[in-house]
């Protein structure tokens, strides 16, 4: 589609897309085991035999982007999924056998049947584009579906590629992508979809919900969330730095499952930020260095900013862990932590999605509970300790979409746990069978016998009748 297209002329264009995948299915019916595998492999061969191209097209739409990081978390992740996917899809697609009460109908079947749900709506983010495109087309295309795909605005090179890409791996009634050009995002909400996934901002989640209810279209939505790290100071420090740190400046901190802030027993605060330095000087010395990921682009570069400002005027304390300036050129942003924030601050209301990090200290666990109960249930929870009833506490008192104990962030990356948020950070999973249920119908089929004891409670009723229904009352009683 192109720039200034007018919305109408995008809504028809992005409904005719619709109406011929529709129209296939109405005219092949359910995939096979063989179809879905074969569509599957498609999917992993795209990325294989094109990944420089890929990496380059992410490159470009970031500014720059470490290769390192592009390989780790998008091209090897998501092919593991294709991979784990491929392994289990047989088992998934098995019909289910369940339990029938005999003493009602004697001889009689029940069964789940796994079916597509039809057509799926993916609207995706910029900064895992690849990942989060690829490993949610792997739950689609297991479950047999067919997708359409909606890219952000800020990965216009990735989408000119995928779109240049596609026809050789599939046709369009199997799969299509769009990139955003303006208006797009809306017209798509709108489309009456057999189920969305929306992975983005709650403000952009909330218009995405609105408009599928119209259809009463169901939704999965990926959000994001301030979610907390947790140091035991009985844990080593050392360990824990190395650990959150290393997260934090991942992809210059825009992950929706990063570390947002950190608590710090009040005794350790200092040791803390004397550890932080030490490993931000040997990690990450050159913000500069092309291993060090740009911010995405100008207005989130110029929020961080914003950010920073607003809590420095309201009383924090900012370090600087890098000793460089942010470079508004090339979007480079210091990895900075923010002690002493509050409620009146910017970043202590919003996601910081950037190397911005909140440094908060505690006494007794009791206050951290205390503190994240008052707050959005996050995406993720971070407890750094060895304790084990002290990590069940903070699961037992703090919920939130996902948990890694003793590090961040790679709960995302097994794929036989599902993925989700809770409340404002989401609804609904994928990964692994949970994303293959997620795009499924589970069909319940019950198959009578040729004799049913149900005759015998046809009216009009009699004595016949009562004698039955007082046995079922007393055997079920």
């Amino acid at each position: 589609m192109q720039e200034g297209m007018d919305s109408s002329l995008i809504e028809q264009h992005l409904l005719e897309c619709m109406q011929k995948q529709r129209a296939y299915i109405h005219q092949h019916g359910i995939e096979t085991y063989d179809e879905r595998r074969k569509h599957l492999l498609n999917l992993k061969a795209l990325i294989n035999e094109n990944r420089d191209a890929l990496i380059q097209a992410v490159n470009q739409d970031y500014g720059n982007r470490s290769v390192h990081e592009t390989m780790l978390a998008e091209i090897i992740t998501v092919t593991d999924d294709i991979n784990s996917s491929l392994k289990h899809l047989k088992k998934w697609m098995k019909m289910q056998k369940r339990k029938v009460d005999y003493s009602m109908y004697f001889g009689a079947k029940n069964r789940v049947i796994p079916q597509p749900l039809g057509i799926i709506g993916l609207i995706t983010p910029w900064n895992f584009p690849i990942n989060l495109t690829f490993s949610q087309l792997s739950a689609v295309f297991a479950a047999g579906n067919k997708a359409m795909v909606k890219m952000s605005e800020n990965s216009r090179h990735l989408s000119s590629l995928l779109i240049q890409l596609l026809p050789k791996y599939f046709s369009e009634e199997k799969l299509q992508i769009f990139e955003e050009t303006g208006t797009v995002g809306i017209a798509f909400s709108r489309l009456s979809f057999d189920h969305i996934m929306f992975t983005g901002s709650g403000a952009t989640g909330r218009k995405v919900m609105a408009a599928a209810a119209e259809n009463l279209t169901p939704v999965t939505l990926e959000l994001g969330g301030k979610s907390p790290a947790i140091i035991d100071p009985e844990y080593s420090m050392e360990k824990a730095v190395e650990r959150i740190l290393f997260v934090k400046q991942f992809n210059a901190g825009q992950i929706c499952t990063n570390v947002d802030y950190l608590f710090v027993h009040e005794s350790q605060l200092e040791s803390f930020i004397e550890h932080a330095k030490s490993w931000v000087k040997a990690h990450v010395p050159d913000i500069q260095n092309k291993d060090y990921t740009s911010i995405i682009d100008q207005r989130a570069f110029e929020r961080l900013i914003e950010c920073l400002t607003d809590a420095e005027q309201k009383g924090a304390t900012l370090i600087n862990l890098n000793d460089q300036q942010a470079d508004a050129v090339n979007r480079k942003f210091p990895v900075t932590l923010v002690i002493n924030s509050n409620d009146q601050m910017q970043v202590d209301s919003r996601e910081t999605f950037g190397p911005i990090l909140m440094v908060k200290t505690y006494n007794e666990p009791q206050q951290i509970v205390d503190y994240v109960a008052q707050r959005d249930r996050p995406l993720a929870l971070y407890p750094f300790s060895n304790n084990e009833s002290l990590v069940n506490f903070y699961l037992e008192h703090i919920m939130s979409g996902g948990v890694c104990v003793n590090d961040a962030l790679f709960h995302v990356g097994q794929h036989d746990l599902p993925f989700g948020g809770v409340g404002a950070s989401g609804m609904g999973h994928y990964h692994g069978y949970e994303g293959f249920l997620t795009f499924s119908k589970l069909r319940p089929v019950f198959y009578q016998t040729g004799f049913s004891s149900m005759k015998f409670l046809a009216p009009p009723y009699g004595n016949l009748a009562d004698r039955m229904l007082k046995f079922l009352i007393k055997f079920k009683a």
